[in-house]
C-alpha cells in the first residue's frame, strides 16, 4: 500500500574508530560499514535505504587533513547527484570535534551530513555504536535536518559541529556544546530540533585548498616564561595561544607575542573551553 511518504536514502562513510573496532585485548578498527549497519537493530524497519562506503579504517587520532579533505570532496560529489537525502560519517570520537567542524567549513549542500561514533567498542557490554548509527541515519534522512550544515549525533542528542566538544575521556555522554547547548534530540526515532543556527554560515571553497599550513597550539601554564611559545612559532605558519581566563597571558608574553604576530597570524583564545575572550579588561 502506498503511504505517501517519500522513500529516503542515506550514504554512510566509514572512517574507522572505536565504533568499528574488533579483536581480543587491544582492539583495532576492523569492521566494515556493512558490518556496522548489519549490527544495528531496527534500522531495516525504518524504510531508509543505506548506501555504504568504506573510506578509511583508522583510529580517530590518526586521521589527518588529507583524509578529511578527500572525504569532504567525496561527500560533496555524492550529494550533488541529488539522489541521497543526507550522509553519515562514522569515526573515532577522539577527533570528532575537529573533523566535524572541518567538514562543516567545506559543506554547502542543503542535505545534512551527520558525524557519529561510539565510546564503547562492539566487544564491550552496552556498546553504544548501533544506537548512535541508527540515530545518525534517522537524522540524516529527515527533512528538518536540511540546511543545518554538519551535525554531530550521539546519545540521541543533536549538536552543531561548530559548537560541540568532547568533554570527558570515557563517558558515553561526553559530547556537549558548552556555549550553546544541543540543537535537539531524537524522540522515538524522529529528530526534534529545539534550536536553530543562524541562517548565514561561514564556509570555505574546497576546490581552493591546495596546502595544509602548520598551525601551533600553545597552552599557557602557571609560571610560563614563553620559551616554548618562541620555539614553536619558528616552525609554524600560524599560532593559537590558549590563554588564562578571558585571554590573559603573563606580562613577559606581550613582547614575544608582538614579535611573533609581526611574522605570522596569532590567535588568542581561552583555555577554559567555553565563554568569550575579552579585549577591554586588564
Amino acid at each position: 500500500m502506498h503511504t505517501g511518504v517519500p522513500h529516503r536514502r542515506v550514504a554512510v562513510y566509514g572512517m574507522g574508530g572505536t565504533i568499528a573496532m574488533a579483536g581480543a585485548g587491544g582492539v583495532v578498527p576492523a569492521l566494515s560499514v556493512s558490518q556496522l549497519i548489519d549490527a544495528v537493530p531496527g534500522l531495516g524497519g525504518t524504510g531508509i535505504d543505506i548506501e555504504v562506503n568504506d573510506f578509511r579504517r583508522l583510529p580517530g587520532a590518526s586521521l589527518g587533513f588529507a583524509d578529511l579533505t578527500a572525504l569532504a570532496a567525496e561527500i560533496e560529489k555524492r550529494l550533488e547527484a541529488g539522489d541521497v537525502d543526507g550522509a553519515v560519517v562514522t569515526q573515532g570520537t577522539d577527533t570528532i570535534e575537529e573533523t566535524s567542524y572541518l567538514l562543516d567549513l567545506f559543506h554547502t549542500a542543503p542535505q545534512p551530513v551527520i558525524v557519529t561514533g561510539a565510546m564503547r567498542n562492539p566487544t564491550l557490554a552496552g556498546a553504544d555504536g548501533p544506537a548512535n548509527v541508527l540515530a545518525a541515519v534517522q537524522t540524516a534522512a529527515h527533512p528538518d535536518a536540511r540546511n543545518h550544515g554538519v551535525l554531530v549525533v550521539l546519545g540521541d542528542e543533536i549538536h552543531a559541529a561548530r559548537h560541540v566538544r568532547k568533554t570527558h575521556a570515557t563517558s558515553c555522554s561526553t559530547f556537549q556544546s558548552p556555549n550553546a547547548g544541543p540543537l535537539g534530540h531524537l524522540v522515538e526515532g524522529v529528530p526534534k530540533l529545539l534550536n536553530r543556527l543562524p541562517a548565514a554560515r561561514f564556509t570555505l571553497d574546497l576546490a581552493a585548498v591546495n596546502s595544509h599550513p602548520r598551525v601551533g597550539l600553545v597552552t599557557v601554564t602557571f609560571g610560563d616564561d614563553g620559551a616554548f611559545l618562541r620555539d614553536m612559532s619558528e616552525r609554524a605558519d600560524g599560532l593559537v595561544v590558549a590563554a588564562f581566563g578571558v585571554g590573559h597571558v603573563p606580562e613577559g608574553f606581550v613582547p614575544i607575542l608582538s614579535e611573533i604576530a609581526a611574522r605570522i597570524p596569532v590567535v588568542l583564545a581561552s583555555r577554559t573551553g567555553s565563554g568569550p575572550g575579552l579585549s577591554s579588561t586588564y
